[in-house]
C-alpha cells in the first residue's frame, strides 16, 4: 500500500503528549514483524521547547532518537574491531519505516530531521480524525481501504504510541502533584519524609511543630530538625526557591 522497496520489518511510531505548556513528553514504540517489541520502547521528556508547540516537540524527539542512531553505530564498529569491547547497540539498527502521529505538518518535521541527518528512511503521517495516511511528495492523503490489514497495522502502531505517551504524561503529572516541600531539603530522603508525615499527620502540623518536636522523630536529629524547621518557614518554599533552580541549571 505504501510502495516501499522492502517490507517494513521494523517500524517505529512517535507521538507527543502535553497538557498546555507543562509536562511535555514524547513516545517511541517499536514493532518488529508486525508485533510490539516493548523492550525497545522509549520515553522522551521534552527539554528544549518553550510553550506548547507539537511540531517542535516532535522535531526534538526525532532528532534525539536519530542522534542515538549515529552514536550507537560508531561504538558498534569499534566493538567489532576489538572483540574485547562490549558496548550497547540497541539503537544502531535503523527502522524500515517511521510513523508519526499527525498529518502533513508532523510528516514534514520528520522529513526535515531525516534529511538533515542524511538518512533515507521512509516516513508517513497518520492523522487521527479521519485515519488519513500522508506520504512524502503527495499533497492528498493515501487512500487505504477501511478495514484493511494495512490500515489496521498502522492504527495499532499509532494507538500504541499514543497510549505509551499518555501513560508517561500521567505519571509525570501525578509525581508533580504529589511533590512535597520536604523533597528539596538536603538530608531528607523518602524514609525520613515518611517518618515525619507519619508522626505529624500532615504538612500543616509539621510546619507548626517546634524544632525540638521535629527532632523527636526517629532518624531526625537536632541539626536536621533545625534545617527542616527553617526550610518550612522560609518566605519561599524550598521547592520553588531560586537556589534550587540555580542548582538545576548548573547541573
Amino acid at each position: 500500500m505504501l510502495g516501499l522497496p522492502v517490507a517494513p520489518l521494523r517500524i517505529e511510531a512517535y507521538d507527543i503528549s502535553n497538557l498546555g505548556p507543562t509536562d511535555k513528553v514524547g513516545s517511541m514504540v517499536v514493532f518488529e514483524d508486525g508485533l510490539p517489541k516493548r523492550t525497545d520502547y522509549r520515553k522522551f521528556e521534552i527539554k528544549g521547547v518553550a510553550g506548547q508547540d507539537d511540531f517542535a516537540c516532535m522535531e526534538e524527539v526525532l532528532d534525539r532518537r536519530f542522534a542515538r542512531l549515529d552514536a550507537d553505530r560508531a561504538p558498534a564498529a569499534a566493538g567489532e574491531a576489538d572483540p574485547g569491547v562490549r558496548r550497547p547497540r540497541r539503537f544502531a539498527y535503523p527502522p524500515s519505516l517511521i510513523v508519526v502521529d499527525g498529518g502533513r505538518g508532523q510528516l514534514s518535521v520528520a522529513e526535515s530531521v531525516l534529511e538533515r541527518r542524511g538518512l533515507r528512511i521512509p516516513a508517513i503521517g497518520l492523522a487521527k480524525r479521519l485515519e488519513e495516511v500522508y506520504v512524502p511528495g503527495r499533497p492528498e492523503p493515501l487512500d487505504i481501504p477501511r478495514g484493511s490489514e494495512a490500515l489496521f497495522v498502522l492504527q495499532h502502531l499509532r494507538d500504541e504510541a499514543h497510549r505509551f505517551a499518555i501513560t508517561y504524561h500521567r505519571s509525570k503529572r501525578t509525581k508533580r502533584a504529589l511533590r512535597s516541600p520536604l523533597d528539596e531539603i538536603p538530608g531528607v530522603g523518602e524514609t525520613r519524609r515518611k517518618a515525619l508525615l507519619r508522626r505529624f499527620g500532615s504538612m500543616a502540623r509539621l510546619r507548626a511543630a517546634a524544632p525540638e518536636e521535629i527532632a523527636a522523630t526517629p532518624g531526625i536529629g537536632p541539626a536536621l530538625a533545625a534545617t527542616i524547621h527553617d526550610a518550612l518557614h522560609s518566605p519561599v518554599p524550598p521547592s520553588l526557591g531560586a537556589p534550587a533552580e540555580s542548582a538545576r541549571r548548573a547541573g
